[in-house]
């Protein structure tokens, strides 16, 4: 049984932030509904109206130019996104991480947008937004904002999302022509699982342009910004392999929980950014640990 709460359906994004402006932080928006029914259930909200936004189509926008990149509505599913193909040609990063979420019943109603608003650290779509600078966009009554995702997250379940903004898109630049990358993510069971640690990487430009981003190691998904600068230097590849894992490593401050130790995360950003450089690079064959 879920608690009382006023439902609305709006079906334009005016009347959405009008209801917005109108219940202010006692309001809860609804797209997929997959962490937000959960969270009614278990009594840990109490919204005075829940906004069901599922109606807008403004917001179920899923499309690709070239040179101008992706765009994601909020209302985009999961399923949407695997079922794209460009997504999967050009974005392989976000392809494979999209992958990895809940199974398929779940990928068919939870969104992008929505996994990003509920800004859990082990959010698994939030390192693949990461290495793709990817740009968050929103709209409220005072006018939109177009905000890097890195700026996005404040901690533990926030963002820098003020009463009456709404996010009406996610959109990922084109990628460099010669991009490649991988998402590995390790989880104690292959279904329905947060990530114990999840490490995305993207190199391009011959290899001098790498991008390494995490969840699940901080109050916040990681961008590590240090290790991807040792790319830029000269060097013996396997030298600087080792370097940037290190730095890495620095970057993350991962915590023990019920799920892993913090040392078990530690040796896994270890042991998957070692691995995901050296396939992307040509090092030597892989083997995850």
């Amino acid at each position: 049984m879920l608690p009382k709460f006023l439902y609305h359906a709006p079906e334009t994004i005016h009347e959405a932030l009008e209801l917005l402006n109108k219940y202010g932080r006692e309001a809860k928006l609804l797209a997929g509904g997959t962490d937000l029914v959960v969270d009614l259930r278990e009594r840990k909200t109490r919204p005075k109206a829940v906004i069901d936004i599922k109606r807008i189509k403004e917001l179920n926008v899923l499309k690709y130019e070239p040179g101008r990149g992706l765009v994601i509505g909020a209302t985009v599913t999961y399923h949407q996104i695997l079922e794209y193909e460009p997504v999967r040609k050009k974005y392989p990063v976000l392809w494979e991480a999209v992958k990895t979420v809940a199974d398929e019943i779940l990928r068919m109603r939870a969104t992008l947008v929505g996994n990003i608003c509920t800004a859990s650290p082990a959010a698994d779509t939030a390192p693949a937004l990461l290495v793709y600078d990817a740009v968050v966009e929103t709209a409220s009554k005072n006018g939109g904002r177009k905000i890097p995702i890195e700026n996005f997250f404040t901690g533990v379940k926030k963002t820098v999302l003020e009463e009456g903004e709404m996010v009406v898109s996610v959109t990922l630049p084109e990628p460099p022509a010669d991009a490649k990358g991988t998402y590995l993510k390790a989880m104690r069971v292959w279904s329905e699982d947060l990530a114990l640690v999840g490490v995305a990487a993207l190199v391009a430009d011959g290899g001098k342009d790498v991008r390494l981003a995490y969840a699940s190691v901080a109050p916040t998904p990681v961008r590590a910004r240090k290790a991807e600068k040792v790319f830029r230097e000269d060097g013996d590849i396997r030298e600087k392999i080792e370097k940037a894992v290190e730095l890495a490593v620095a970057s993350v401050s991962p915590i023990s929980d019920v799920r892993a130790s913090k040392e078990y995360r530690l040796h896994l950003v270890k042991t998957f950014t070692r691995n995901a450089l050296n396939r992307l690079l040509g090092v030597e064959a892989v083997v995850v640990a």
